[in-house]
């Protein structure tokens, strides 16, 4: 899977069936080249353009499934970043 497959995928929380967003991107390991966390902009951010409230932070290990369409993902508290 490419990491622009990943980012056509819309990314939900299992805990509240909450619809977080697309992926917007991704944290990799530079040393091992493993993912470690999607990042999801949150509500009103599109690609950065109109504004950057907040977005989530969501580490690889909280991630439940990886389907065609989308990502099932166990959100224990808010992760995100100001």
């Amino acid at each position: 899977m490419r990491i622009c497959d990943l980012k056509q995928k819309e990314v939900i929380n299992v805990k509240d069936c909450r619809r977080l967003g697309f992926v917007g991107d991704v944290d990799f390991d530079i040393q091992t080249g493993k993912i470690t966390a999607i990042i999801v902009p949150g509500p009103g951010c599109i690609w950065g353009f109109l504004g950057r409230e907040k977005e989530y932070v969501i580490p690889f290990c909280d991630i439940c499934q990886i389907g065609d369409d989308i990502i099932l993902v166990e959100l224990k508290e808010k992760k995100e970043k100001e």
